[in-house]
């Protein structure tokens, strides 16, 4: 792995482009959603161990309170396309802030390929420092960004959705969670001592499983044993039949337009029934 400078890494995340395992294959799918008339942009989190976690922030001007959305990024961490999906969120009113999660293990934007992210920095990461830096993302949304924390919500992508499975149920005041193809089972370490199957049943926020039918990742048997697990928790999984992993990732050849905007679309009326907007 490339050495690891924390000034290079903010530089990186200032500079808003994507992670080098992962250039954009389809520029004309990119969505890029401007910043006028938004306060976006890196923000400095203080964490439970005293660390400066690095943040994107992205939020409406004016007093608010805005409701909050915590958005949990892929492997690739919070590099151009989680910066947008916060801005495409502060557009619809929301305080979306994107925390930097694995910041202490390494900077993976600057990681060729996807194994050597897998095995160097994302399989260091401990559950429980991932939920603590979200619990003070919350906070910090609540005291600096207007952050209305009596409607939060999570939304995670790949890695990310995986996080917001366990972190709804770490934080059963949420209104509603959204997690698009998290994976659902898995080994159990201490890093890891629990997964997403583990907690269905005792859900107790509302979370939106959003899943591709041809996810050669996330094998289907597996979806279908947490929608069990689910039960009448009034949680819920749509499984789109065709759509890979990573459908939602514009930048990707993976890209679905049709699974992305219904999955969009069903996410923001999730949270709308569920009392978040």
């Amino acid at each position: 792995m490339p050495p690891f400078s924390r000034r290079d890494f903010l530089t990186t995340l200032a500079a808003g482009g994507f992670a080098l395992a992962v250039q954009p294959v389809a520029q004309a799918t990119v969505i890029t959603t401007p910043s006028d008339g938004l306060v976006a942009g890196l923000v400095t989190i203080p964490a439970a161990d005293g660390v400066a976690l690095p943040a994107y922030r992205a939020m409406p001007t004016g007093p608010g309170p805005w409701p909050v959305v915590l958005v949990v990024q892929e492997i690739f961490g919070i590099h151009a396309h989680i910066q947008d999906i916060c801005r495409r969120l502060a557009r619809l009113g929301y305080c979306a802030v994107a925390p930097a999660l694995y910041f202490r293990q390494g900077d993976v934007s600057r990681i060729s390929d996807i194994a050597t992210i897998m095995d160097t920095v994302v399989s260091r990461v401990p559950d429980a420092q991932v939920l603590s830096d979200l619990d003070a993302a919350l906070a910090w949304a609540a005291a600096h960004s207007h952050g209305d924390t009596g409607r939060a919500a999570i939304t995670g992508f790949c890695w990310g959705g995986r996080i917001a499975w366990l972190y709804a149920a770490h934080r059963p005041t949420l209104k509603a969670a959204a997690a698009w193809y998290g994976r659902l089972v898995g080994e159990h370490t201490a890093l890891t001592p629990q997964q997403p199957v583990d907690i269905g049943a005792g859900l107790r926020v509302p979370v939106l499983g959003l899943y591709g039918g041809a996810d050669s990742g996330i094998p289907l048997d597996t979806v279908e044993r947490m929608r069990a697990e689910i039960g009448a928790s009034g949680s819920e999984i749509v499984i789109y039949a065709d759509a890979p992993h990573a459908f939602f990732a514009d930048y990707r050849a993976s890209y679905r337009e049709g699974a992305a905007t219904d999955g969009w679309r069903r996410m923001l009326e999730w949270f709308r029934r569920h009392g978040v907007a």
